[in-house]
């Protein structure tokens, strides 16, 4: 196949095990997947989620296999809290990496957190790229919903100035829910796209808020359900540039048909978006 936009889904804590969001994608023809690790422990000592430490050499074998087999494009998402610049967090991101290698992913994603400054985060991540280069793994950076464009900005230009990312290597996943809630760009995820500067942007993920909370809603079933101006006008800029990565619905709703007519919808509005902008959907254009 040639080079296109991916649209596919992920593992959840609301999923009744790690394997079902994995095999509804397999059995609808996704062709994208994200491993996310996110573990916890509930008020009465349970356990929900996972973590890479708990798949053997086999079961990673087997997700590899049926990657390759169901032509899935993987991603791995770090544990939410792995800050690399808190002690004992990059070996756990090691993990993450070897996990990713294992499995054929080619992305490993950590959120963007700058507590201790922009310069700070940028030498710890600057600290996992060549153990991630050896295990053939791009890294990407999250932004959260208290990181401003600006703060995207300031971590790439760094990266840049210390010789870190000419977009090869770092990049960015540019999540638009938390974008939407993001108070220099609020309710208004196409301004945060356009306030960013020279940003390599890998990949996304797509969910929904009214604003008020990131309550990751299934495409359409928020705002852009009544009006869809603002992805649509979101897909333009990216056909503009060329992208062809993947967009990550990062829910696990109690019906998971939901997520069947969500990427139905996005893949529809991706080809008129295309069609428009005189693009086939095999060949991304670039308009710029």
């Amino acid at each position: 196949m040639g080079a296109r936009i991916r649209i596919g889904n992920q593992t959840a804590l609301s999923a009744a095990t790690m394997w079902a969001p994995f095999e509804f994608a397999v059995a609808q023809g996704f062709d994208a997947f994200e491993w996310f690790e996110d573990k916890k422990t509930n008020a009465d000592g349970s356990i929900r989620g996972w973590d890479a430490a708990e798949l053997n050499f086999s079961a990673r074998w087997a997700i590899c296999d049926l990657g390759r087999n169901h032509d899935i494009r993987f991603s791995v998402h770090a544990p939410w809290d792995a800050n690399p610049v808190s002690t004992g967090q990059i070996e756990r991101l090691r993990r993450s990496i070897d996990f990713a290698r294992d499995i054929g992913a080619g992305i490993v994603n950590l959120h963007l957190y700058l507590e201790q400054g922009v310069a700070a985060y940028v030498r710890a991540v600057l600290k996992l790229l060549p153990y991630a280069e050896k295990a053939g793994v791009r890294l990407t950076l999250e932004n959260t919903p208290i990181t401003a464009p600006e703060d995207v900005n300031a971590t790439f230009r760094e990266m840049r100035a210390l010789g870190g990312s000419s977009g090869s290597e770092v990049g960015l996943c540019l999540d638009i829910g938390h974008a939407y809630l993001c108070a220099a760009t609020r309710r208004n995820f196409v301004a945060y796209f356009d306030a960013l500067a020279g940003v390599p942007i890998s990949y996304l993920h797509v969910h929904e808020n009214h604003g008020d909370a990131d309550s990751h809603l299934p495409l359409f079933t928020g705002p852009a359900g009544s009006d869809d101006t603002d992805l649509r006008a979101l897909l333009t800029r990216l056909l503009q540039r060329g992208f062809t990565g993947a967009m990550i619905l990062e829910q696990w709703p109690g019906n998971p048909a939901v997520l069947v007519e969500s990427r139905r919808r996005l893949l529809s509005l991706l080809s008129a978006t295309q069609q428009a902008a005189n693009c086939t959907p095999e060949h991304a254009c670039s308009l710029a």
